[in-house]
């Protein structure tokens, strides 16, 4: 998994009053969990807009600037109601043999034969939570769905990995194609209809007479 890395400064005040101070001065105030103890440090708010503003995951590396590096995964994250600023980050540190439960992206690819029959792709889950040691975390989740016809569904258990665990049922789907006013009825593989066509050939083969023209 791709890692975005912050550049942090340690803080020994944690009140209102510092924390509104870091805020007027463009810094985020943040809480890294799961060690030994809590840290607390802050960062430039546009430090976080590669991490925050976009679909995919990533992991974070802390640079602090005592010299310290630490792995981590945002955890939460609190924006102003109307202005929609940062107001606070929490993040979650890694270790590397412990495992950790995390939203991965959904990518899907292929052209499904069910929507080019007018069949409707509805993505039913685009996110999937999943728990693996930090070096096996995946980018996104890859799905085909270039074999779906028309009433055909993905669901987690068709998608299941080595490297880490779905944290859902086996049922729960991920994609399906729905059919529409506009569907026809999906076409058939071409193989499918070359071996019709030869099935229908066959009794002139053998020969059997074909009926007298009319005159």
């Amino acid at each position: 998994m791709k890692s975005i890395t912050i550049n942090g400064s340690q803080r020994e005040s944690v009140g209102k009053k510092a924390t509104k101070a870091l805020r007027n001065a463009g810094q985020v105030p943040c809480v890294l969990y799961g060690g030994d103890k809590p840290v607390h440090f802050a960062a430039a708010e546009l430090a976080f807009s590669k991490l925050v503003y976009t679909p995919n995951a990533h992991t974070v590396v802390i640079a602090l600037d005592s010299g310290e590096t630490l792995n981590a995964v945002l955890q939460d994250i609190q924006f102003h109601p109307v202005t929609d600023r940062i107001l606070h980050v929490d993040f979650y540190q890694l270790f590397e043999e412990k495992e950790i439960a995390l939203n991965i992206p959904v990518r899907l690819v292929g052209n499904s034969k069910g929507v080019k029959n007018g069949g409707v792709l509805r993505r039913n889950n685009r996110k999937l939570r999943i728990k693996a040691l930090p070096a096996n975390l995946p980018d996104f989740i890859e799905v085909d769905i270039t074999p779906l016809k028309i009433g055909d569904k993905v669901a987690v258990g068709e998608l299941l990995n080595d490297k880490y665990t779905f944290l859902h049922t086996d049922n729960t789907v991920v994609c399906q194609i729905k059919t529409s006013r506009v569907a026809v009825e999906d076409e058939e593989d071409e193989e499918e209809v070359a071996e019709g066509a030869e099935g229908a050939e066959a009794p002139a083969a053998e020969g059997a007479e074909a009926p007298a023209a009319q005159e």
